[in-house]
């Protein structure tokens, strides 16, 4: 007979862990127990990656083949030591997210059936200043992992030139992320209009592998640099995060003499525990620098004035914000009329 739950003393706390004989990953088996055995594995990664950063959840109460919820406010019967931070959505509405500040907390999360961990670019002291700047490369119809590993190093290429270090890391599905840690002296819309920048800036130097266009039905067989990874409310899966399909993937830090041979299937929930164990948290020394963004912005500057490239829509859930160009897919756009009707 299966066990009904089991006991975890984590740091002093404990975890009760129910149905942990329940399938999540049917590819390998893996069991709702072994994923949270695969996040103390890798401990002090994902508490570093997620350390004081409101977090939303990818919940499946049945497994990584059945519903999936997405959570943003923390689940209710959370214990008294599960810290939260108060953010507030596009919208205007508030709600206090999951705020990891010590390991129990995560495995916490998985006892509530979380797969995924996808943490803002803020942290809690700060909670309306990122600083973390997140360069999203996502391969469109046409390309793939091989396409977005060659523009990751143009990416590092333009970082370098703006004497900033970037992080890479999987995406856990078919695209690469790489963060770049930022002092937190602004708010979300200058970080996007930084971020656009630099996307525009990766886009001139391979304009023909590399695209910003926001409309998908623009983007062509290329890498697009997702800008608006940077707005409000908007996540992507942390390090060392879990991925919700059958074979258990990871988003894997990775440092960049890596990167080139990197694939997605490498890292799992099966392999993970033993590269952590021997190499540590590759991105260990993340913190350790900051980087202003003021040339970034600077950047956003000359291509209004030189290039008259201002603005690009937001995503469909935010308000109209000043500034931004029309927010309706091109080919839908109403045309003027003729010059002499």
């Amino acid at each position: 007979m299966a066990s009904p739950f089991v006991e975890l003393d984590i740091g002093g706390r404990i975890v009760k862990v129910t149905n942990p004989d329940r399938v999540y990953f049917p590819a390998r088996g893996e069991t709702k127990l072994d994923l949270v055995d695969y996040y103390l594995s890798v401990g002090d990664g994902i508490v570093r990656a997620l350390r004081d950063r409101p977090c939303m959840l990818h919940r499946y109460p049945e497994g990584v083949g059945g519903e999936k919820i997405y959570q943003k406010r923390l689940p209710k019967g959370a214990p008294d030591w599960v810290q939260t931070a108060e953010v507030s959505f596009p919208s205007g509405r508030t709600a206090d997210e999951l705020c990891v500040t010590e390991l129990a907390s995560v495995a916490w999360a998985v006892q509530m059936s979380t797969v995924e961990f996808h943490p803002w670019h803020t942290r809690r002291p700060a909670v309306e200043k990122p600083d973390e700047l997140r360069i999203d490369l996502d391969p469109q119809p046409g390309t793939g992992l091989e396409d977005a590993k060659r523009v990751a190093q143009l990416v590092r290429e333009v970082l370098s030139d703006l004497g900033a270090i970037g992080w890479p890391k999987t995406s856990g599905n078919r695209g690469i992320h790489i963060y770049v840690r930022i002092t937190p002296d602004f708010g979300f819309r200058e970080v996007r209009r930084a971020a656009l920048a630099f996307a525009r800036e990766v886009e001139r130097r391979a304009p023909a592998q590399v695209t910003t266009a926001w409309w998908k039905e623009e983007r062509g067989q290329k890498v697009f640099v997702d800008f608006n990874q940077n707005a409000k409310d908007r996540t992507i899966a942390a390090a060392y995060s879990v991925r919700g399909f059958a074979h258990g993937p990871v988003s894997a830090p990775v440092t960049w003499d890596e990167l080139p041979d990197a694939e997605t299937e490498d890292f799992t929930i099966a392999t993970m525990p033993q590269r952590f164990a021997h190499l540590g948290d590759v991105h260990a020394a993340i913190d350790d620098v900051h980087f202003d963004i003021q040339p970034l912005l600077d950047w956003a500057d000359r291509d209004e004035a030189d290039h008259g490239l201002g603005d690009a829509p937001y995503p469909p859930n935010y308000p109209k914000m000043e500034g931004e160009p029309m927010r309706v897919q091109p080919s839908r756009a109403r045309k003027p009329p003729p010059a002499d009707a």
